[in-house]
């Protein structure tokens, strides 16, 4: 039905795989629907360039509703994160996660099916053994493409609190997942333990001061990996130091400005999202009204910083009692980490050019979105005289959110989830 949206639609995750041929998105109804990238060649005067569209591939349902009988809790289907493995065969592996429960899926192709058994018709039914008189050797007849989702492992019962991160490490054997408090190590092939690395839980629950909100492996350094904090702290720690890698090797933190300290200060420096850039030397934190780049041989201060929606700052007290202070917006690198992106309110997002510092607004909606129609740029006005093309700070519509955006790994091919809409934009070639 237009204009109805149902939660069960609404998109809690966007992932491209490694080479940016598949893309996966995750639901609040459990569900994961992964689109294929379907080749269309045009040629330009220099090279040959990639254009087509992304069109769906599989679906299948991920995860089931749940209730904790002995905690007397349901554990809701919506998956949080999805992270894929590095494709090693013709088949491709993810692993997805809700709550509490982590899975990994294969996703195969079958265009072939065996013809010809001995003891079954072609329909199935069984044959009279007294009637084979002779031996027949199944062969293998084409059939139409079909693709199968079908759960590898499942990786349950290890965390007490709420999954907020995956991620698949850089020997691709092992992977981490992050709850409030505590981190775990996987290994891909083992489900019914995993190591536990880092558990900040005090022994009186009365002293909790804050919570983990992200965690995420080194894209080349096995041993290395980053997690956030509520406090807008980061803590960097490696595995060869010790097993339990409560004491950290390297602390991030900004100093406060004591003149802009406010009620809200704790709240808007809270970390929603971290991740490390393609080359290793970098890493980027969302906070409620900025993103930040930090380098990993500088822990004082990020290198780079770049606000999102300052023109909020003003805004606070009533986006605290709407409770969109406490929205979790991801940010994405692009493949060669020289630029990033980050989502905000009215379905806006931003994309900030770390080499000339400039940066755009633009907006995921149906009425800016036409196929092939080029985006423009929106502004918006924080007071004074508002211009022509500039939408007021008051007419933003903080329903709705643009909180999970993607970048292919190779190309400038974005996706942008709107509440229960994706949004796949790609460089215009003239």
């Amino acid at each position: 039905v237009s204009g109805v949206c149902f939660s069960a639609d609404i998109i809690s995750t966007v992932e491209f795989n490694y080479s940016g041929e598949l893309l996966a998105t995750g639901d609040k109804g459990g569900r994961v629907v992964i689109f294929q990238h379907e080749q269309e060649v045009g040629f330009s005067k220099n090279r040959p360039h990639l254009r087509g569209e992304y069109n769906v591939y599989s679906t299948f349902q991920s995860h089931e509703p749940e209730f904790d009988y002995l905690k007397s809790l349901e554990i809701e289907e919506k998956i949080n994160k999805i992270r894929w493995l590095p494709q090693q065969n013709a088949a491709h592996f993810l692993l997805s996660t809700n709550d509490k429960t982590i899975k990994l899926w294969k996703i195969s192709e079958r265009d072939k099916r065996a013809e010809g058994y001995n003891l079954k018709d072609e329909d199935g039914r069984v044959r009279d053994p007294f009637r084979i008189t002779s031996l027949r050797v199944p062969v293998l007849m084409p059939m139409d493409l079909m693709v199968e989702a079908s759960p590898r492992r499942i990786f349950a019962n290890a965390h007490t609190y709420h999954i907020n991160s995956i991620s698949v490490n850089s020997d691709h054997e092992t992977y981490l997942s992050a709850d409030d408090l505590r981190i775990n190590l996987w290994h891909l092939e083992i489900t019914d333990r995993s190591f536990n690395i880092v558990d900040i839980k005090p022994a009186n629950m009365e002293e909790l001061t804050e919570v983990i909100t992200a965690a995420e492996c080194h894209p080349h350094q096995c041993n290395v990996f980053v997690y956030s904090s509520s406090k807008g702290t980061i803590r960097l720690c490696d595995m060869r130091e010790a097993a339990l890698c409560d004491r950290h090797s390297k602390f991030f933190e900004e100093p406060e400005d004591p003149s802009s300290r406010s009620f809200f200060s704790e709240i808007i420096s809270s970390i929603s999202d971290v991740k490390f850039s393609h080359s290793g030397r970098y890493m980027m934190t969302r906070d409620y009204l900025s993103v930040k780049v930090w380098d990993l041989n500088m822990e004082n201060r990020p290198v780079e910083t770049y606000q999102v929606h300052e023109y909020l700052r003003s805004k606070l007290c009533s986006l605290y009692e709407n409770d969109c202070i406490f929205d979790k917006f991801e940010c994405c690198w692009n493949g060669s980490d020289s630029a990033i992106m980050t989502g905000s309110y009215n379905n806006f997002f931003r994309m900030f050019d770390r080499n000339t510092r400039r940066d755009i607004t633009l907006e995921a909606s149906r009425e800016s979105s036409k196929p092939r129609a080029t985006l423009k740029p929106r502004k918006v006005s924080t007071g004074g005289k508002r211009k022509k093309d500039e939408i007021s700070v008051d007419s933003l519509d903080f329903n709705k959110k643009i909180l999970h955006t993607a970048w292919h790994p190779k190309d400038n091919v974005i996706a942008v989830a709107a509440t229960n809409n994706l949004y796949i934009f790609q460089d215009k070639i003239n």
